[in-house]
């Protein structure tokens, strides 16, 4: 009889465990479901326990989502969408291809490192919130001033990372460029510089998460327009619901440019995901 309990028990354990290993391997294996069923939690969560608090300091998604529909059919939401979107691409177009290169030629070259890695690590440092005075009376309140601002918060991470990928692949593509008899330019262009790219990667995606930042510090402090100045017009009116559509807007944004960063970077980088395909394989 004991020996039947036990093996009852037993069994019992291990059709838990296996149970539990099911549903483990789902999860595992579906990752993009799992993020929507997390997502979907918390914005159930989130609309029941905001209904009772006071609306003057937090809202709920479907009072939000109503506020959404209004300033949505009134084209306010799309056009300062716009209104943000000129001087983002700007900045972040400058700070790329002006981040990649400063990377690269600090990377490369000891005269550029002893040159300018000084001042980037000197400005990285200095919260550019303390600049936006300076910038905003060198460079003025409008297009310009929110250019600069932009790319003066973007571009160090795109800089630092692009050093650091050239840097960490320097000493070991040299030998390897060497024994087949390949010259320095040819090791940088063909195997020093791609497999720096997912270092470079990294740094543009850091670089236009700071940039949205850039962005709504911007129009902050400079012309208020864009999805900033809405966000400043709706918290002067304690209009919290409106309040929450332009910062969930600037929260789609920053999400959907990621993910095409992130494309990007599988397709520039196939040889990379080849490999982790293999590593999960084995």
């Amino acid at each position: 009889m004991a020996d039947a309990v036990r093996n009852g028990a037993a069994a019992t354990r291990s059709g838990a465990k296996k149970e539990t290993g099911g549903v483990l391997k789902i999860v595992r294996e579906h990752p993009t479901a799992h993020r929507v069923v997390a997502v979907i939690l918390f914005f159930i969560f989130w609309e029941y326990a905001a209904r009772d608090a006071n609306p003057l300091f937090i809202s709920y998604p479907t009072k939000i989502g109503e506020a959404a529909w209004d300033i949505i059919n009134d084209g306010t939401l799309l056009k300062a969408f716009l209104a943000s979107l000129t001087p983002f691409l700007i900045g972040m177009t400058i700070s790329i291809f002006g981040g990649v290169l400063l990377g690269v030629l600090i990377g490369k070259f000891w005269f550029f490192e002893r040159t300018i890695d000084p001042f980037v690590n000197a400005l990285y440092v200095v919260p550019r919130i303390a600049l936006v005075p300076l910038i905003m009376l060198w460079a003025g309140l409008k297009l310009g001033g929110k250019v600069t601002i932009i790319t003066s918060i973007a571009i160090f991470p795109i800089i630092i990372n692009t050093y650091s990928g050239i840097r960490d692949v320097r000493g070991s593509i040299r030998d390897i460029g060497r024994a087949f008899g390949a010259s320095e330019w040819q090791a940088f262009w063909k195997i020093q510089l791609p497999a720096s790219v997912p270092f470079i990667m990294t740094g543009i995606r850091i670089g236009v998460g700071f940039g949205i930042i850039g962005m709504v510090v911007a129009e902050f402090f400079t012309a208020i327009s864009g999805l900033g100045g809405l966000i400043i017009e709706y918290s002067n009116a304690f209009a919290t619901a409106h309040l929450f559509v332009p910062i969930v807007a600037v929260a789609f944004m920053g999400i959907g440019l990621t993910e095409l960063v992130q494309w990007i970077e599988r397709r520039v980088s196939k040889w990379r995901t080849l490999e982790q395909e293999r590593a999960g394989q084995s």
